[in-house]
């Protein structure tokens, strides 16, 4: 054992070598990632605000010096502020005393003048200081002004208005009367065609009345229009083609009795006269509603023609007497002010002396 024991103590050098050589080992190399510093930030909470040793911290002194410059700047603003507005009401006061002193002096003085002036003048006729104006004062001025340009704007205006819708009438009735006379020849065709179909259709009716028992007979009342009651050809035309599509002369060897009756055989029954018939009555209906539809449309021009210059007549002279009302108000205005101007010139010069 001893033996071991002397070659373990001599052989633990050379062991000691072999562990720690490098080169005995695989060469590692460690990467450590560099520690980053952590900033702290100093909070008051987290501080014994009441150590001695704060009082000479530098970041104290330094937040304390920041709140001391911000104070003292803000005082010193609303300072000058203060004194502005002290100014502005100093300078309102001494104005306003200076309006009570000076309203005060000329009611002592016209209180002892007011004995030696004319006994007539009112009290209402004190001047007032000119910043103190009564209402009656701005009302005078108000209506002279509005009078003066009442009379010399609305007045011409109202006379060329006038002189226009004059003119306008006198061009509207001319072209007025032509469209009516228009209108009644147009309304009195008609009624005059309606006439003289009324006295074919009637003709007709008797010819019916009559002629109704004859071999042949066929209603004509439908042969009556616009365009074949007063032209016998045309009606003669009707009447055939009528024949032919009623069917009364088929198979037939000679015309029958009505179809010579209406046709053929001259006489008072014959159609061919009814277009004179209907032609003197279209004239003498047209004669007469001529006349009267062209009176009757006349007369509503008439009418409204007259209407028309009654209300512009009512409308100018409505003008006119606003204008002279307008006038001797102004006057009355005019000679008021007059009037209470020559007072006050008599206290002011008393006021003078």
């Amino acid at each position: 054992m001893k033996i071991l024991y002397t070659d373990i103590l001599l052989f633990a050098l050379p062991l000691n070598i072999l562990e720690h050589n490098q080169r005995n080992h695989n060469s590692t190399t460690y990467h450590t990632t560099k520690p980053k510093r952590t900033k702290t930030h100093r909070s008051l909470c987290e501080c014994d605000l009441y150590m001695p040793n704060y009082e000479n911290d530098p970041q104290m002194k330094k937040v304390i010096q920041q709140f001391e410059d911000l104070t003292s700047q803000r005082f010193h603003e609303y300072d000058e502020r203060m004194k502005t507005t002290r100014q502005k009401c100093r300078e309102q006061c001494d104005k306003e005393i200076q309006k009570i002193i000076l309203k005060d002096k000329l009611e002592k003085e016209l209180t002892q003048k007011f004995a030696t002036l004319q006994t007539d003048i009112q009290n209402d006729a004190i001047p007032t200081c000119i910043c103190e104006k009564s209402i009656a004062d701005k009302m005078e001025k108000t209506c002279l002004k509005c009078t003066q340009n009442f009379g010399g704007i609305v007045a011409p205006s109202s006379g060329v208005l006038a002189g226009i819708a004059e003119g306008a009438l006198s061009v509207w009735k001319p072209a007025a009367l032509d469209a009516a006379k228009a209108a009644a020849l147009i309304e009195a065709t008609d009624a005059a065609t309606q006439a003289g179909m009324k006295a074919v259709i009637s003709k007709i009716e008797e010819l019916n009345t009559f002629h109704r028992l004859e071999n042949g007979f066929v209603d004509l009342s439908s042969i009556v229009s616009k365009l074949t009651y007063n032209n016998s050809d045309a009606l003669v035309d009707s009447a055939k083609k009528l024949f032919l599509e009623s069917g009364k002369l088929e198979g037939l060897d000679r015309m029958p009795a009505f179809y010579n009756t209406v046709i053929d055989y001259p006489g008072p029954s014959n159609i061919e006269g009814f277009g004179k018939i209907g032609s003197d009555a279209y004239h003498a209906a047209f004669t007469s509603q001529k006349g009267t539809l062209e009176a009757t449309k006349a007369g509503a021009v008439d009418a409204t023609y007259g209407a028309c210059q009654n209300a512009i007549t009512a409308s100018v002279i409505t003008i006119v007497v606003i204008i002279l009302i307008m006038v001797i108000i102004y006057l009355i205005l005019r000679y008021r002010r007059k009037k209470k101007m020559k007072k006050k010139l008599q206290y002011i010069k008393l006021l003078e002396e």
